[in-house]
């Protein structure tokens, strides 16, 4: 195909027969918590090497109307804490958030602290019906013993988590595939959400997938231009994606991306997996895990 444009996304997602996108890894923050974000990107080279731009640097009003020009008809706030006492205040502005905004389908966060069971349980009670994880950037151990009963809560409510838990773009103690099994064979049934399809450690996650019947992957960055510069999926990796058709599901990493978001659409159609692919991963995987009718 020929290149995609943002303009162009709503016609493509309507020749599949769908009623729009549900994009899994979408991040809104506290406007200061944001701000520091994107002065973080802003020194992407000293950081990882590479330029990172953000392409969608706008207020908070014009990113959900971007969202909503593109068809995204569903999306998380996904917030998540570098440190203790972070996380309670953040689901409280990430709840307050999906209350005002149709689309925004409430999200929680958490770390590990005394008080994390108990301010899991209440954004669940709150409606929370996702959660994001950071392992690098949070800088934990996900099999701390202070978080094994918050895993054990989400695994038995069946609500998605998703998770940066690969060393990509750089690495930290606590990620990689080991780890997370480790929580996974104390907690099998947990639906866990590997972001960015775990890079780099790509095989190792997808192996995961066949082995724990709740774990999924989201696309965000993967076989873009830009990760597959710095992180490309092998192809023993590509090969096994048609057969996990409903196990890979839509992320995109907006607004924080350094190229427009009908590329991260315009990668996935030039695998080749088919129109019954995309739709499951651009609509029906999606809708499944965040509980999305329509």
């Amino acid at each position: 195909m020929t290149e995609l444009t943002d303009a162009e996304v709503p016609a493509y997602w309507a020749a599949l027969g769908l009623p729009g996108l549900i994009d899994i890894h979408v991040h809104f923050l506290p406007p200061q918590m944001l701000a520091k974000v994107w002065a973080y990107f802003d020194q992407a080279v000293e950081h990882y090497g590479v330029a990172w731009p953000i392409e969608y640097r706008f207020s908070e009003e014009e990113r959900i109307s971007r969202l909503r020009a593109l068809g995204v008809r569903a999306f998380p706030a996904l917030a998540y804490p570098h440190k203790p006492g972070m996380a309670s205040w953040l689901n409280d502005w990430t709840l307050d958030l999906a209350a005002r905004i149709p689309e925004c389908v409430p999200s929680a966060t958490f770390y590990p602290e005394p008080d994390a069971m108990s301010y899991v349980a209440s954004a669940l009670e709150r409606g929370a019906r996702v959660f994001k994880v950071h392992v690098q950037v949070g800088g934990f151990d996900p099999r701390d013993p202070l978080l094994d009963p918050v895993w054990g809560l989400l695994a038995e409510a069946g609500v998605p988590v998703v998770t940066h838990c690969g060393s990509g773009p750089i690495g930290g103690t606590f990620t990689g595939p080991d780890v997370m099994e480790a929580v996974l064979r104390r907690h099998p049934s947990l639906t866990l959400v590997v972001a960015h399809l775990g890079s780099p450690e790509y095989a190792a996650f997808v192996d995961l997938v066949d082995r724990y019947p709740r774990v999924y992957l989201d696309t965000t960055m993967a076989f873009t231009d830009f990760l597959e510069a710095v992180a490309s999926v092998p192809d023993s990796v590509r090969d096994r994606l048609p057969d996990l058709g409903d196990r890979v599901v839509l992320g995109s990493d907006f607004p924080n991306i350094p190229y427009s978001y009908a590329h991260q659409i315009e990668a996935l159609d030039r695998l080749g997996c088919g129109s019954d692919w995309l739709r499951a991963v651009l609509w029906h995987n999606g809708a499944r895990l965040l509980n999305i009718a329509g």
